[in-house]
């Protein structure tokens, strides 16, 4: 995880790129729970001031996830450009999504935890393969799919004799 650190304290005041090439290894060291695999390649411009240090994560590739629907393997492809402001402050504490404040003796800054969690937050709810892409279970919202009614019975109007008898119980 040192390969992914930033040592704030020994940078000077101006902007300072970052480029990383990530690949399953990165995944396996930071938690592979929904994302196994993938290739990216983030850069990070991280420009520090005085008063806070500003990093922009942009991020692209394709992570390696599991189709829900069919167990298969297949790559997805993401473009991530993300900002998030590192204030000083006298306690470690988390303002918003974007905004954290971190003391003034901080030494590194790991951004290979913010470049895990921003794809691993991009990753969609449901993972379908894209051969299910024309399929679309929105599509088939509100059509009936089954019914035992005699009104949409395709069988024809043939109903059984017993049916009638109970039906006049009635």
């Amino acid at each position: 995880m040192k390969g992914y650190s930033a040592n704030i304290i020994s940078l000077s005041l101006k902007a300072h790129h970052f480029n990383y090439t990530l690949g399953d290894e990165f995944f396996g060291e930071y938690g592979a729970d929904l994302v196994y695999g993938g290739k990216f390649s983030a850069e990070v411009i991280l420009t520090k001031t005085e008063m806070f240090i500003e990093v922009h994560f942009n991020i692209s590739g394709q992570a390696r996830l599991v189709c829900d629907r069919s167990l298969e393997p297949f790559d997805y492809p993401l473009e991530i450009d993300k900002k998030m402001i590192f204030k000083y402050g006298d306690e470690e504490s988390e303002l918003s999504d974007q905004i954290i404040v971190i003391r003034h003796d901080r030494v590194t800054l790991d951004l290979g935890q913010y470049i895990y969690e921003f794809i691993v937050l991009e990753i969609p709810m449901k993972k379908l393969h894209p051969k299910f892409e024309n399929f679309e279970e929105e599509d088939n919202e509100g059509k009936m799919v089954y019914s035992s009614s005699p009104d949409e019975d395709s069988g024809g109007d043939d109903v059984d004799p017993r049916w009638e008898q109970l039906k006049k119980l009635k």
